[in-house]
């Protein structure tokens, strides 16, 4: 009877691993760490506002640019 149960916690604990690397994958695919601006960030700011309008600026940056690159290849 141990080794049953033995058994079925080492499949169990292998398939949730297995989805916890396969979570983990999917992140580092789709980009979910690729904010490599946040830690500076939030040394520079004090307030939640301040971070949330640097963002902002940061975007309509990041926009800019963009457009300026779509503009160039016209």
């Amino acid at each position: 009877m141990d080794d049953n149960i033995l058994s079925l916690m080492l499949f169990g604990s292998l398939i949730l691993g297995g989805f916890g690397a396969l979570g983990f994958i999917w992140g580092l695919k789709t980009g979910q760490f690729d904010d490599e601006k946040k830690f500076s960030h939030g040394l520079l700011f004090d307030d939640e506002e301040e971070l949330r309008d640097a963002a902002r600026r940061d975007k309509r940056k990041d926009d800019k640019a963009e457009e300026k690159k779509d503009d160039d290849k016209k």
